[in-house]
């Protein structure tokens, strides 16, 4: 959602990113192992990569889906800006590349002097990129101050290590009324001469949202010369409590560091109580800060060492393993370590035999990085998945997009849906499937009630009716967040999709009636495809099309044009290709849509000037938009039209888009989707129909990779994809052999993969006739 497009390539990149390009083309056969100098993964990693031009990630440590992501605030709404040279603060919570302002809680700087100020943005401090580094789990910079800070995490709790020059006024501010956010309460409590206690209540996601508490406490490793409070303007030293309401707040600090020049200091987190708080710090914290970075760059080489990359550039490795790094940055924790996490009724629960997870990007990453997670780390899929099912018995209904304890109802559509349905189909919700069901079927056939704060299918009595979800230009929005009547032509498609997944899915458990009738309704793309244009088109309230009858001036379609969702239809292509004339006249569509002429003849200048089409401008284009979800899954369109050679050649293409840079970044990251989607599109699987249990294939960039899988769900253990002599030119797939016998289908099925040890491709460089048979397409869902 929402997201802007790169500037010019590259920038120096400061001392994380010093290594030189060793090579830009995708797959170019170099035979090195996919390790860096001293054989770590982790080395590999450049979290700098979308810091700029509004890919919105974040540099600093964080562990694999940790609730803490300690990291540097530069002044952006979403935090870091690659651009900036100021730091504000290190705070605990952030997310990877949203597209509004969120998290920021609790920024902390060291600083040295008297204290003058109290607004972060006037006491920030200036850095250079020359003496900054990142890696997965630590962050360091060289404050223009003269201090040094370093960052690490565990699950629960960030830990700072700050080394101040000598001086008998060493500061560290602690604010807690200054964020990405609206701040709305804030509580400071100075307990003793080590520890400081806040409890911040905030609000806001691109709009307003029902509130939410963050509980912190920070112990340092030793006793503070003095300390006092602040609000608003007034410092008031000696003070031990402070409390304010939407001003600034806070505490500090002071240390004498004339001899001893470190203060280490580790804060736990909690969204639950102060309790809860305390809970995670005694049980995470009380370790050196080398300790637990140390610790942190472990867990991060057991999770990128389940990917084994061979061949390729450097340059291609680089971006390929910080993909994958990003793809595990959330959903995130939210239960503490005594399982006690605030459910979406503001409640107090426990999770009892999981974890519970929390941050919900649905509508992004429904599409790509749920399926990841589920091939890759399906324990935490797994539990994951009940949490979301936990939200639904909590509070009454299935999310949208959560943040925390609350909806947002970002986005439009039932994403909500494929993402559940997917954990079905990938065999992570054994024991709990008719509890989903219920709840899917409840969501599916109904709205939330008024007094709820989830919208749901918010156009969902009118979609029942008649088949569509009106668009309703100007309509009052009745609960905050996004509104599916803004956007009735795409609604209907994502509904659509959503009930052909759920019809599987009730099909299985033996629902054979509400089978028939969901299966029925995710033919309802077709109401909204108007004959006369050949595309898909918003109906209004009477069911008349409205809007432009120029698809590239359509309305309707939330953040997109019907060129751009004319392709979302992962359920039935084979119906999507006979509306609009058949395969001939479908790929016809295709290659104006990808410009696949000028593609052929120069893929990365295509991908730059022809496909993205300016910062968050999503509108009035006739091209395939890549650095946004709609368009997704539609390079693979060609694997049902007979051309699956063309499906290499425009995801080759798109991932050019991903480079070593700041500016690297394809669009916003949307809580890794898009760099799910360089992961898997770089493996040469990706999942075609969202929700089910069905792989796209294309050509892998690497000449091998070797995934370890967790044999309680995949019992081979192992799965080898082979792509040997594979480069910029030879990227055709000539092939493919299962297990050593030749396999002429476009896709595999989860259960496939469940008995794959190797997965070959002969690749050459001319199309060939693989994958062009009758029956080589991924079958429409029935």
């Amino acid at each position: 959602m929402e997201r802007r497009t790169r500037g010019p390539l590259p920038r120096t990149l400061g001392l994380v990113a010093a290594a030189a390009l060793l090579g830009t083309g995708l797959g170019a056969p170099v035979a090195q192992a996919a390790s860096g100098a001293d054989g770590r993964l982790t080395d590999l990693v450049n979290p700098f990569i979308g810091t700029e031009n509004e890919g919105n990630t974040y540099p600093g440590a964080a562990v694999p889906f940790g609730m803490v992501q300690l990291s540097p605030d530069t002044g952006h709404n979403t935090g870091y800006d690659y651009s900036e040279n100021h730091i504000r603060g290190f705070s605990t919570v952030h997310l990877s590349g949203v597209g509004c302002g969120l998290g920021g809680d609790l920024p902390v700087l060291p600083t040295t002097g008297d204290i003058t100020s109290t607004d972060y943005a006037t006491y920030a401090a200036e850095f250079s990129h020359d003496d900054e580094q990142a890696s997965p789990g630590s962050y360091r910079v060289g404050l223009k101050t003269g201090i040094e800070a370093e960052l690490t995490a565990t699950k629960r709790t960030g830990v700072q290590k700050y080394t101040f020059p000598a001086t008998d006024k060493a500061n560290v501010m602690i604010n807690a009324g200054q964020s990405l956010h609206k701040t709305l309460h804030t509580k400071v409590e100075i307990l003793d001469s080590r520890t400081v206690r806040t409890a911040i209540t905030g609000s806001g996601f691109c709009q307003d949202t029902k509130p939410y508490t963050v509980y912190t406490i920070t112990k340092f490793d030793r006793p503070f010369t003095t300390s006092g409070t602040w609000k608003g303007g007034t410092v008031t030293e000696g003070a031990k409590t402070s409390e304010a309401d939407a001003e600034r707040n806070g505490a500090f600090a002071r240390f004498d560091t004339s001899k001893d020049r470190t203060v280490e200091a580790t804060t736990a987190i909690s969204y639950v109580d102060a309790h809860g708080a305390a809970l995670n710090l005694r049980t995470e914290g009380g370790r050196s800060y080398a300790d637990v970075r140390d610790a942190a760059q472990a867990a991060w080489e057991d999770r990128l060492d389940d990917v084994r990359a061979q061949g390729g550039s450097e340059t291609l490795r680089r971006t390929f393993y910080s993909s994958l790094y990003r793809s595990f940055l959330a959903p995130n924790i939210g239960s503490d370590v005594d399982g006690r996490y605030t459910g979406w009724d503001q409640k107090t629960h426990r999770a009892d035999g999981f974890t519970y997870y929390q941050n919900w990007s649905l509508w992004d990453t429904y599409r790509t990085q749920a399926q990841l997670l589920s091939l890759l780390a399906p324990r935490e899929s797994r539990d994951m998945a009940l949490s979301v099912i936990r939200i639904d018995k909590d509070s009454g209904w299935l999310p949208k997009w959560g943040y925390g304890t609350v909806e947002t109802n970002i986005m439009t559509g039932d994403p909500v849906t494929p993402f559940l349905t997917n954990a079905y189909q990938q065999g992570l919700l054994k024991g709990h499937e008719e509890e989903a069901y219920r709840a899917l079927k409840k969501n599916a056939d109904g709205v939330p009630p008024a007094d709820s704060a989830p919208v749901g299918r918010e156009a969902n009595k009118e979609y029942l009716a008649h088949g569509f979800a009106p668009y309703i230009k100007g309509r009052a929005h009745v609960k905050p967040g996004d509104s599916d009547y803004d956007h009735g032509a795409s609604a209907t498609l994502e509904y659509a999709l959503s009930d052909a997944m759920l019809g599987q899915m009730a099909k299985d458990l033996g629902h054979d009636a509400d089978a028939a009738r969901y299966t029925e309704r995710a033919q309802n793309y077709r109401e909204i495809f108007d004959g006369s244009t050949g595309f898909f088109r918003a109906r209004d309230a009477a069911g008349a099309f409205t809007g432009p009858a120029d698809p590239a001036q359509s309305e309707g379609f939330h953040e997109g044009t019907s060129w751009q969702y004319q392709w979302l239809v992962p359920q039935d292509l084979p119906g999507m290709v006979g509306l609009i004339g058949g395969k001939d006249a479908a790929n016809q569509r295709l290659d104006s849509f990808f410009a696949y002429d000028q593609l052929v003849e120069d893929p990365a200048k295509t991908a730059r000037e022809v496909w993205v089409n300016g910062p968050y401008d999503y509108y009035n284009a006739d091209k395939y938009n890549p650095q946004n979800e709609p368009d997704l899954i539609a390079p693979y369109t060609y694997l049902s039209t007979g051309q699956p050679w063309k499906t290499t050649d425009v995801v080759h293409g798109a991932l050019t888009l991903f480079t070593d840079t700041p500016t690297g970044m394809t669009g916003n990251d949307d809580l890794g989707t898009m760099s799910a989607w360089n992961v898997l599109s770089s493996i040469g699987i990706f999942p075609v129909q969202p929700g089910t249990d069905t792989w796209g294939l294309s050509t892998p960039v690497f000449a091998r990779v070797d995934l370890t899988l967790d044999r309680r769900y995949y019992p081979t253990g192992q799965l080898t994809v082979r792509a040997p002599g594979t480069s910029d030119t030879d990227r055709y797939i000539r092939s493919a052999q299962v297990n050593g016998a030749d396999y002429d289908k476009t896709y595999l099925t989860t259960d496939d993969l469940r008995g794959l040890r190797n997965l070959t491709f002969d690749v050459g460089d001319t199309p060939s006739a693989w994958g062009t048979g009758a029956d080589a397409a991924p079958p429409a869902l029935k």
